[in-house]
């Protein structure tokens, strides 16, 4: 069994750079940043294996998520959702 890749330090040290501390973890701020971290693993995973399909359909899963989530921001705060892809380097 492979253990998940997040360590309770990186989530913790996520949720304080975008969520302002650690235990706010329903901003939506860190909850996009958690799915940018996810999403840019599971894609390292699938350059090396290319026919893992349930783990490329989870991956859509992540990807459709993260973009509703950065539509809502986006709606109501702007300016926050500019700085937010600026530093995940989302969104070009």
């Amino acid at each position: 069994m492979q253990m998940s890749h997040f360590t309770a330090e990186k989530k913790a040290n996520i949720f304080k750079t975008f969520g302002g501390q650690e235990t706010n973890t329903g901003s939506i701020e860190a909850q996009i940043a958690m799915l940018t971290e996810r999403i840019n693993h599971i894609s390292g995973h699938l350059k090396s294996n290319r026919k893992d399909f349930s783990t490329n359909r989870g991956l859509m899963v992540m990807v459709g998520r993260r973009k509703r989530l950065l539509q809502y921001l986006s709606h109501n705060n702007l300016s926050s959702y500019r700085s937010l892809i600026e530093k995940l380097g989302i969104r070009k």
